[in-house]
C-alpha cells in the first residue's frame, strides 16, 4: 500500500476528532472566556504569565513532542507490521490521548493551575497525592534511561548528527546568553541562530564525531577517545559496542549538568531552537510524501540510498513510496512479546503520554491566557504529535525491509534513514537528509531528557516538602536530587535490551496516563452528579488493564528469564517460556546466577514494574472509593459549576 493513505487516514481521523469531539468536550467542561484563569489570577511574572495562544501551544508542543512518538511507533511496527500501529495512532490519540491532555489541562485550570498530583490530593488525601509524586518520580527516572538509550544509538549510527547535536547544544547556550546577559533583539538573534543549527548538519557531514573508533565510521571521522579495546569495560560495551555504551555516559553527564543550569541558560533557548527543528522536519517529511508519491506515479522517482554506521545494516535502501513490510507480521513478536497488551506499551507517546499530564497540569495551565484556549493547546497539540508518530510509521515502513521488520535494534536507526529518504524528494542529497533528521531526532531526546532529569529533581523536593533530617535538606540540593535521578536512569540503561526498557517506560507511561483519566473522572464526578464519565472512564479501563497485564507480565516472567538466561531470551527459537520451563526441570539454574551489573539491573527493572503496579491499583480504589461517594451522596458534595475547590455551591 501507498504510505499517502496512512497520511489520508490519519488525517480523516484528525480532524473528526477535532471539528466534532474536542467541541464536545469544551462543552462539557463548560469551558467559558468570561472565567478568570489561574494565569490572570496569580500572574506573577514568574510562573503564572498570561501568553498568547500561539506562543503556548509552541511552548507546550515542543515540550510534550519529544522522541517517544518516534521510538515507540518504530518498534512497534518492526515488530508487528505497519497497520496494528496505524490504527492505535488514528484511532487512540483523537478518543484517548487528547482527551488526557484535554481534561488534565481543564482540570488544572479549576484548581488554580496546580499539578494532577495537588488535585487527587484535593479528592482522595495527602496519601494519595504522595504516591502520585513517587509514580510520577519512578516514571521520569524510566524516561531518562530510555532516552539515554536512544541517543547513544542515534549517535552511534550517525557520527554527522553527533556533530551537529553538539553545535546545537553551544548555539542554545550561546543564544541564552545572548537574550538574557545581552538584551539582543529576539528576531535577528533568532534568525542567526536558527540559520547556525541548519549550518551545523553540514558541519557535522564534514567533520563527524565519535567517542570510540569502532568498525563502520564514516571516512574522516574523529574520534575522541580512541580506539574500542581500551572501553571495552564500560556497561553496555560488549551487547552494543564501546562507542555506544561511551555516548551514554556522556549523554548522561551532560543531562545532569542541564537540569541543574537555570532554565534561561539552555531550557528556554533550546527549547525555542528544538521547536524550530520540529516543524521543519514534521513538515519536510509530510510533504516528502506527497512529492514522492507524486514522483513515483510518473515514474521519475529513483531508489535512494541512505547511509548508516555502527549497526547491523550499512545502509537503507527505498525504492518508492510503497510499505516495504507486510501490514501485519504476527500476534506475537520473540523479542517484545504479543501484541496484546505490548502494542499499547510500545506507541505510547504519539497515541496517549501520561508524561503529558505533568506538562499540561501546573505547568501549561499557569500560562492559559482564556480557558477556550485549552481546545486548541489541550486537544490539537496532542494531534499534533500524533503526527510526528505517523512520520516514524512512515519512514519504517519503507525502510525496514532493508534490514528486517522484527530487528528491533536496528529500527531505531531507521527513522532517520527512512525520514532522511523522503526529505530526498524535496531534492536535498541522501547524506545531508539523513543527517538532519538525524539531529531533528536527537534534538528530541536531548529535550525530553534533561526535561525528565529536572522533573525529577521538583518531584523529589516535593515529596521532600520541608526537610527535617540531614538526609532530607541534602535531597533538596539540586545537584543531589539530579544526581539519584541521573544514577538511578544509568543503571537500568546498563540492563543493556532496548524492547526491555522501552516496554518498562512504556507501562509506566501508559500507567501514569490512566492515574491523570482518573484525576478527571474523580474531577467530574464531584463537579456534578449528571456529568457523564464515559469520555474518561473508558479509557482509563482500559489503559488500566492493558498496562497492569504488561507490567505483571515482565515484571514476573520477562525479565527474571533474563537473569537466569540472558543470551537466549528474545532469540527466534527461544521465549521466556522456554526459560521457565528449564528453569521447572532444573531448579539448580537459579543457584547458578552471576550477580553482575547485568542481573542488578534486571533485578531493579523488576522491582520498579511491581511498585508501580501496586502504586497505581491502591490509587485506583482511592479513585473509585471518592467516585462511588460521590455519586450517592456521601462524599465532599457537588464542586461549584466552574469546577472550582471541592465544597463550593
Amino acid at each position: 500500500m501507498q504510505v499517502i493513505w496512512f497520511v489520508v487516514f490519519v488525517l480523516v481521523t484528525f480532524t473528526v476528532g477535532y471539528i466534532g469531539y474536542s467541541k464536545y468536550l469544551a462543552q462539557l467542561v463548560e469551558l467559558d472566556d468570561d472565567r478568570e484563569t489561574p494565569a490572570h489570577k496569580h500572574e506573577d511574572g514568574q510562573e503564572y504569565v498570561p501568553s498568547k495562544q500561539p506562543v503556548l501551544l509552541g511552548h507546550h508542543f515542543s515540550s510534550v513532542a519529544g522522541g517517544a512518538p518516534i521510538a515507540g511507533p518504530l518498534t512497534a511496527v518492526a515488530a508487528f507490521g505497519w497497520l496494528p500501529g496505524l490504527l492505535w495512532v488514528a484511532i487512540g490519540n483523537p478518543i484517548f490521548g487528547a482527551v488526557h491532555d484535554f481534561m488534565a489541562l481543564s482540570s488544572s485550570i479549576r484548581h488554580e493551575g496546580k499539578s494532577i498530583g495537588y488535585i487527587v490530593g484535593e479528592y482522595v488525601g495527602e496519601r494519595g497525592k504522595n504516591m502520585l509524586l513517587w509514580f510520577a518520580f519512578l516514571l521520569v527516572v524510566l524516561v531518562v534511561a530510555a532516552f539515554v538509550f536512544l541517543i547513544a544509538q542515534v549517535f552511534n549510527a550517525y557520527p554527522p548528527a553527533a556533530t551537529a547535536s553538539v553545535i546545537y547544544i553551544a548555539l542554545a547556550l550561546l543564544f541564552g546568553v545572548y537574550l538574557y546577559q545581552f538584551d539582543g533583539p529576539f528576531l535577528p538573534g533568532a534568525a542567526l541562530f536558527v540559520a547556525g543549527v541548519f549550518a551545523g548538519v553540514w558541519v557535522g557531514i564534514q567533520y563527524p564525531i565519535a567517542m570510540v573508533g569502532i568498525d563502520g565510521l564514516p571516512e574522516g571521522t574523529i574520534v575522541l577517545l580512541g580506539d574500542a579495546g581500551a572501553w571495552t569495560w564500560l556497561p553496555l560495551a560488549e551487547q552494543v559496542n564501546p562507542n555506544f555504551a561511551a555516548w551514554a555516559v556522556v549523554t548522561v553527564l551532560y543531562s545532569f549538568v542541564a537540569a541543574v543550569l537555570p532554565v534561561w541558560v539552555l531550557l528556554q533557548p533550546r527549547d525555542f531552537l528544538t521547536s524550530t527543528l520540529l516543524y521543519t522536519g514534521i513538515g519536510a517529511m509530510l510533504l516528502g510524501v506527497f512529492v514522492g508519491t507524486f514522483l513515483a506515479l510518473t515514474g521519475s522517482f529513483e531508489a535512494v540510498e541512505v547511509p548508516v554506521s555502527g549497526v547491523e545494516f550499512d545502509s537503507v535502501t527505498i525504492e518508492g513510496m510503497e510499505a516495504a513490510i507486510p501490514a501485519f507480521t504476527g500476534f506475537v513478536h520473540p523479542s517484545l512479546g504479543p501484541l496484546l497488551p505490548f502494542l499499547f506499551l510500545t506507541i505510547a507517546c504519539g497515541t496517549i503520554s501520561g508524561f503529558h499530564s505533568l506538562v499540561s497540569s501546573g505547568t501549561t495551565a499557569k500560562q492559559l491566557d482564556k480557558e477556550s484556549d485549552a481546545r486548541v493547546i489541550g486537544y490539537g497539540a496532542m494531534l499534533g504529535e500524533g503526527l510526528l508518530a505517523l512520520t516514524s510509521i512512515i519512514a519504517v515502513s519503507l525502510a525496514a525491509a532493508t534490514v528486517g521488520a522484527g530487528n528491533l535494534g536496528a529500527a531505531i536507526a531507521v527513522f532517520p534513514a527512512g525520514g532522511g529518504a523522503l526529505v530526498t524528494t524535496l531534492g536535498i542529497s541522501a547524506t545531508l537528509a539523513s543527517a538532519f533528521i538525524a539531529l531533528v531526532f536527537a534534538s528530541f531526546l536531548l529535550t525530553s531528557t534533561d526535561t525528565a532529569m529536572r522533573l525529577g529533581r521538583y518531584l523529589l523536593e516535593e515529596l521532600i516538602g520541608t526537610p527535617e533530617t540531614t538526609l532530607q535538606e541534602t535531597m533538596t540540593n539540586r545537584y543531589a536530587n539530579a544526581g539519584v535521578t541521573a544514577v538511578g536512569g544509568y543503571v537500568l540503561v546498563a540492563s543493556g535490551t532496548w524492547e526491555n526498557l522501552w516496554l518498562l517506560f512504556g507501562g509506566a507511561n501508559q500507567l501514569l496516563a490512566a492515574l491523570a483519566l482518573l484525576v478527571a473522572t474523580v474531577w467530574l464526578a464531584n463537579w456534578r452528579d449528571t456529568k457523564q464519565l464515559v469520555s474518561t472512564g473508558v479509557p482509563l479501563a482500559f489503559m488500566v488493564v492493558v498496562t497492569v497485564i504488561g507490567l505483571l507480565w515482565v515484571a514476573l516472567i520477562r525479565f527474571p528469564a533474563y537473569i537466569i538466561e540472558p543470551a537466549a531470551v528474545g532469540d527466534a527459537e527461544i521465549t521466556e517460556w522456554d526459560v521457565w520451563g528449564d528453569v521447572l526441570a532444573d531448579p539448580g539454574m537459579i543457584a547458578g546466577i552471576d550477580l553482575s551489573l547485568h542481573t542488578v539491573s534486571f533485578t531493579l527493572l523488576s522491582l520498579v514494574a511491581l511498585v508501580l503496579v501496586v502504586l497505581a491499583l491502591s490509587l485506583l480504589r482511592m479513585g473509585i472509593d471518592n467516585i462511588s461517594e460521590a455519586r450517592s451522596g456521601l462524599g465532599i458534595g457537588p464542586v461549584a459549576p466552574g469546577g472550582g475547590e471541592p465544597g463550593d455551591d
